[in-house]
């Protein structure tokens, strides 16, 4: 019985390296970079109602042709020769109405703000009604996978409704007598958009693979994984309420490059005792690049409001990568018992992640 299960064993790696390959090959260009977020503010008061909708500059690139630097950045004086163009999207950007009757913006301007943020504003005279509807009209013109988060605030700042948007959800109905009484479900969107980032975030999950790929045993593993999980908590919180920063252009290529030296180091040094102090220094930097998610959503710029967003949204970072390596440590240590993996697998699979890792760090320094 135990012949006959190494024997599977051996017949499946070839079918597991071919896999990684395709995973790879498929994703490295296509899905290097979160497909992006944004935000949508909602606030109704005596006088009227305002909606402030907040997009990276690299999202709004794509709306309007801006001359954005390496670092993702505009100088003020490129942002003033696009702001006609960037008021004419802000205007159409939305579809509101209250009661039946249509909402036209009495004002539009758009400003540019921290976090690697631009901010649409729109000023609306009408905020009496009971019944709204809303239509969020730029996700369909953005990256495929695009979400955007709806927070509706009443007259004291309170919020009283939530809703995140993608391209094949975009619209929202309520009763805002209704809503005012409903219980927010902020925690269970971020925990879901955490675990969605995870998922789909493809450099930080080559790093975690190669991370895996060395082997070890469960506590070494577990090692590993803690100091990572502790290291990008730390500078997720720190980044997320502003105590610390670093531009999206150092953060992506160090991310890049964390993965290249895993990939390198797994076909030369594969030992793992001492990994798990590499993997916390690099979770410093991973942590920077899940902060700029929450970031992007003005997380960080709400007094108070910051706590739970950022706790939920760790949790299911932390949740998709248990579920990953609960996943895949099993059938790497199964693998690793025969020595055609060891020997010849585990180097190859580590020189793919190491090209990728090459790959990305190319695309975001020399192709930017």
């Amino acid at each position: 019985m135990e012949t006959q299960d190494h024997s599977t064993a051996t017949n499946l790696l070839p079918l597991f390296f071919l896999a990684l390959v395709f995973v790879v090959a498929a994703t490295a260009a296509a899905f290097a970079h979160d497909p992006g977020l944004s935000a949508l503010d909602l606030r109704f008061e005596k006088n009227g109602s305002t909606a402030q909708l907040t997009f990276a500059r690299q999202d709004v690139a794509v709306l309007v042709p801006l001359d954005l630097n390496g670092d993702g950045q505009i100088t003020q004086a490129e942002f003033e020769t696009a702001r006609p163009q960037l008021e004419s999207v802000a205007r159409g950007a939305l579809v509101i109405s209250l009661d039946g009757q249509s909402l036209t913006p009495s004002r539009v301007s758009v400003a540019l703000g921290e976090s690697n943020a631009i901010h649409f504003n729109l000023n609306f005279s009408a905020s009496n009604g009971g019944r709204l509807m809303l239509q969020t009209r730029l996700i369909a013109r953005l990256a495929r996978g695009h979400r955007q988060f709806l927070t509706i605030r009443n007259e004291a700042g309170a919020i009283v409704g939530q809703k995140m948007f993608d391209a094949n959800n975009s619209s929202f109905e309520s009763d805002l007598v209704a809503i005012g009484h409903e219980r927010p479900q902020t925690f269970w969107q971020f925990l879901k958009l955490g675990i969605e980032h995870i998922l789909t975030g493809f450099d930080h999950l080559a790093f975690l693979f190669a991370l895996l790929l060395a082997g070890g045993s469960f506590r070494e593993a577990a090692k590993i994984i803690t100091s990572f999980t502790v290291a990008h908590s730390i500078t997720l919180a720190l980044a997320t309420l502003n105590l610390a920063n670093l531009s999206p252009g150092i953060v992506e290529p160090m991310i890049a490059v964390s993965i290249v030296y895993v990939g390198v180091e797994n076909i030369f040094r594969p030992a793992t005792k001492r990994r798990w102090l590499l993997t916390f220094a690099f979770g410093l930097i991973h942590g920077f690049g899940f902060a700029s998610v929450l970031r992007e959503l003005g997380i960080g710029a709400q007094s108070g409001g910051a706590i739970m967003p950022l706790l939920s949204f760790n949790l299911g970072v932390e949740l998709g990568q248990i579920a990953i390596a609960a996943s895949v440590l099993p059938l790497i240590w199964r693998f690793r018992q025969k020595q055609v993996f060891v020997v010849r697998y585990v180097p190859a699979c580590s020189l793919l992640i190491a090209l990728a890792g090459s790959y990305w760090l190319i695309e975001r320094t020399l192709l930017r």
